[in-house]
């Protein structure tokens, strides 16, 4: 990985990883909103399968094609590589901005020096998403197959910052060193718990996960792993994959984290 420094402009100071998955018109979309913020230095768009792309011309846009399909993981650790920048997003395609997304999201990062901060998501609708969470353990898993499920953290639980489990992938700002000191997402889980699973090693290593409530984004969610059989398997066999994992050591996650100064 590339060893994250200070950039020449203090403002551009963002680099942005998407991945498209024939995304079309809604990538588009979103590359032309991440470009119109001052604080990217760097987008990385990571085609992960064939598509043609309507695209601005734009020095801070670099694409990759990738030969065969990769997981999310790979993906983002791959454009990692080409991280110059202190901060480092993952960002899904399905996602829309609001104003000044970057800049609250890097704001509560700073602000109460977390590792990795993540913003309010929305539904189309409106609705808050279960974008925030506590940590899945079995017996969590089995209420929520019963319907009652115990994990989500909304926006009215705590007076923020909120400092969640984890926080979901699809919109996650990292302080680039971090990141590159636990080397990014664990690329064995091909798809499905490397959000959880990245959060977990943070916790492990007393570096915080916090949530910004000012930091919006609206997720048009495909759900995929709810109507697909592949899906479901890599859903399935990630997550036995975490529980053998952190079973016997659960991260304890820190609700009222102070950084060292």
């Amino acid at each position: 990985m590339s060893n994250p420094s200070e950039p020449n402009d203090p403002v551009a100071s963002i680099t942005v990883s998407i991945v498209s998955h024939k995304h079309g018109q809604q990538v588009e979309m979103l590359v032309k909103q991440v470009l119109a913020d001052p604080l990217i230095s760097r987008l990385v768009l990571t085609l992960n399968t064939e598509e043609m792309l309507n695209l601005p011309q734009d020095d801070r846009l670099l694409l990759l094609q990738n030969a065969t399909p990769k997981g999310f993981g790979t993906n983002h650790n791959q454009a990692f590589t080409h991280c110059e920048t202190p901060y480092f997003c993952v960002l899904n395609p399905d996602i829309v901005l609001r104003d000044d997304t970057f800049t609250h999201l890097l704001g509560c990062l700073n602000e109460t020096r977390a590792a990795v901060a993540g913003p309010l998501v929305l539904s189309p609708l409106g609705e808050q998403e279960d974008s925030w969470r506590r940590f899945p353990t079995i017996f969590s898993l089995v209420l929520k197959a019963l319907g009652h499920d115990m994990t989500i953290m909304k926006q009215a639980d705590k007076e923020f910052p909120l400092f969640p489990d984890w926080i979901a992938g699809m919109c996650m700002l990292f302080d680039s060193k971090h990141y590159q000191a636990i080397n990014g997402f664990d690329e064995s889980l091909f798809l499905y718990y490397e959000d959880v699973d990245i959060c977990a090693r943070l916790w492990l290593k007393n570096l915080a996960v916090v949530a910004s409530s000012k930091a919006v984004v609206v997720h048009n969610a495909q759900r995929a792993s709810r109507r697909e059989w592949q899906h479901m398997k890599w859903h399935a066999r990630s997550m036995a994959k975490y529980l053998r994992r952190y079973s016997l050591r659960m991260p304890k996650a820190n609700r009222h984290f102070v950084a060292d100064q």
